[in-house]
């Protein structure tokens, strides 16, 4: 026995408890969750009844993960079950200041660790796991269950509760009793702070995965991040009213670009989705950040279309002062000296600030823009190039499709309030716009009104040939004594006036006075001098009018013969149709403007504008 050996007992593993701490270190090492969890996790054993046994870990509101000791599963199982307890935290669901009341219900569960003031409401809690397990799938992190549901129709927890709230949860979003997260007070989830260190964390990652993309695989070397790039990836990390705007933005560094086109800063091009940038302007980090939201909001609210038969460089000049006055509200970088910034312009739109400004052109002229004084900077074309793309394509659907969703999850996530204006304007996108002849008539509805029509048995109406014995009342219009409605029509009749645009004026506005009921209009021809053609019936407006004068253009004196008629309404509405070759009108009445497409008014209209194309 002496000579025996004797052997060395040895422990035996437990392969359970290595795939639960493989799948940690999958997640540990993660770097979005790099900030956020605690180096550590507490184990809880089943036989206290602290845990059931279909419950493999549950999160804690101080973050601490517990998990079942008695689950078996593999890694990647693990991995996915930690990734999805530590999302909980990150996107605020720990919180109470995060979480509507409604959410919230008492905590009745006792185990020593359990013993927060608060448990998620199953049909928010129900949400939060839906919406988690599919922004897990995009992460790519360990196994998901082989029965998880097809992504809900709801983009925010909050919106997705409430409509289960009103109706029930579907049975595939059904979770267990037993709450996989707990919700703290307002003390503990201040101090833990999840959300801060997941943004954190996300950022730090996007940055890394920005730098490993951009290294140089010809000379092995990463590439040094320039300043406009950081400062268009902290738009990708950090910013997600704009991050999804970023992401398609290319950014054109070129010396001899920014040389060739006298660009001071950076410009923009919306059909290319170029920024044109002056690496030699020496701005910061913060200024760059300014320049490039200025610049991304410029091409992604289609500023240069808006500008229409507007001075391009003006209606710039006013866009700026909009833009410019959104970022400073919103602390998005920092105002580089020499910008245009007004507050006393906060909540106009740039069309409303275009109308204050277009009377002092002299000055405005040496106002500076992003490229420089006097010049606009958004380009019409995109500039040539080195490694331009050889075609070009309409990117409207991608910025309306960027910033709304940049909106939406702006809103969900509690980033903080947006100034009305911008708001309105990122979902005005989703809406076309009206064209012309709609507009022309809305403005008929609103200004002529329709001639109330009533049923009388006075002339009894058989037309009916199911009961032609049956009398019916039949439609009865106001005697020719009561006033009917009308309305005023001035025509520009001067030699730069084209037959095919008064034709195509004339019968649109024939046509809504046969839709109002408005049996005649007053109309005066105008060029050298006014003619009065008094009533017309409507019809005849179109067809069988004869213009008499082909001279110059003064619209005035028929403004005047018209206000001043006895048997013109005082408060009849007036339609001048104009090319804008005319003189400065003044005008009493309610009024409207009918021009074609691409013309401008030599002075500052009071009434809406109609644009014929």
């Amino acid at each position: 026995m002496a000579g025996r050996q004797t052997r060395k007992r040895r422990t035996k593993s437990d392969p359970w408890a290595e795939n639960r701490d493989n799948g940690w270190a999958i997640v540990r090492d993660h770097p979005i969750f790099r900030r956020m969890h605690n180096g550590h996790y507490h184990g809880l054993l089943a036989a206290d009844g602290e845990l059931p046994s279909e419950i493999p870990a549950v999160i804690s509101a101080y973050g601490t993960i517990h998990f079942n000791p008695k689950t078996r599963a593999s890694a990647e199982d693990w991995a996915w079950t930690f990734a999805h307890l530590l999302l909980h935290a990150g996107f605020g669901h720990l919180d109470p200041r995060a979480v509507p009341e409604r959410a919230i219900e008492p905590n009745t569960y006792t185990p020593s660790w359990l013993t927060f003031p608060f448990q998620p409401h199953p049909a928010y809690r129900a949400a939060c796991c839906a919406l988690i397990d599919q922004y897990l799938l995009t992460l790519k992190i360990g196994r998901p269950p082989e029965a998880l549901p097809d992504a809900p129709g709801g983009t925010a927890e909050l919106a997705l509760a409430e409509r289960w709230w009103d109706s029930a949860i579907p049975d595939e979003y059904r979770r267990h009793e037993f709450p996989d997260f707990v919700i703290g007070d307002a003390a503990m989830a201040k101090q833990a702070d999840h959300r801060t260190k997941f943004a954190t964390g996300v950022g730090e990652a996007a940055r890394d995965a920005l730098a490993e993309a951009g290294r140089d695989v010809t000379r092995g070397a990463a590439k040094v991040p320039r300043v406009w790039d950081r400062a268009l990836n902290w738009f990708v990390s950090s910013y997600p009213l704009l991050g999804a705007l970023a992401a398609g933005m290319k950014l054109v560094a070129d010396a001899e670009v920014a040389r060739g086109w006298d660009i001071s800063i950076a410009a923009v091009n919306a059909e290319a989705a170029e920024i044109y940038i002056n690496p030699f302007a020496g701005l910061t980090d913060e200024e760059w950040r300014f320049v490039l939201g200025h610049e991304m909001l410029h091409a992604a609210l289609r500023h240069g279309e808006r500008a229409g038969w507007r001075d391009h460089y003006l209606f710039n000049v006013a866009c700026d002062y909009v833009v410019n006055g959104w970022l400073v509200e919103m602390g998005v970088g920092e105002l580089p000296e020499g910008l245009l910034y007004d507050p006393e312009l906060k909540g106009l739109s740039a069309e409303q600030i275009y109308d204050r400004i277009s009377g002092d052109l002299r000055r405005l002229r040496k106002l500076a823009t992003l490229r420089g004084r006097g010049k606009s900077d958004i380009f019409g074309e995109p500039l040539p190039h080195t490694g331009a793309p050889g075609r070009y394509v309409d990117l409207d659907d991608y910025y309306r499709g960027a910033l709304s969703t940049g909106l939406a999850y702006h809103l969900s996530s509690g980033r903080g309030l947006l100034p009305a204006g911008l708001e309105q304007e990122i979902r005005a996108l989703d809406q076309p716009a009206l064209p012309w002849d709609a507009q022309l008539a809305q403005w008929f509805d609103e200004h002529v009104p329709a001639v109330e029509k009533r049923r009388t048995y006075a002339r009894a109406s058989r037309r009916q040939s199911s009961t032609p014995d049956i009398p019916r009342p039949a439609w009865h219009r106001p005697d020719e004594s009561v006033r009917l409605p009308t309305f005023g029509v001035v025509l520009d009749t001067s030699g730069s006036m084209s037959a095919e645009l008064m034709g195509k004026g004339l019968g649109a506005i024939a046509a809504y006075a046969r839709a109002r009921d408005v049996p005649s209009a007053r109309v005066i021809f105008c060029d050298a001098a006014a003619y009065d053609a008094g009533y017309l019936p409507v019809d005849d407006i179109a067809a069988r009018v004869r213009v008499r004068g082909r001279g110059g253009t003064t619209l005035q004196p028929g403004i005047r013969m018209l206000e001043r008629a006895e048997d013109f309404p005082a408060d009849g509405p007036i339609l001048i149709i104009t090319d804008g070759m005319c003189d400065v009108l003044r005008i009493r009445h309610e009024h409207a403007y009918l021009t074609p497409a691409g013309a401008s008014l030599p002075f500052r209209p009071r009434g809406p504008v109609f644009r014929m194309c």
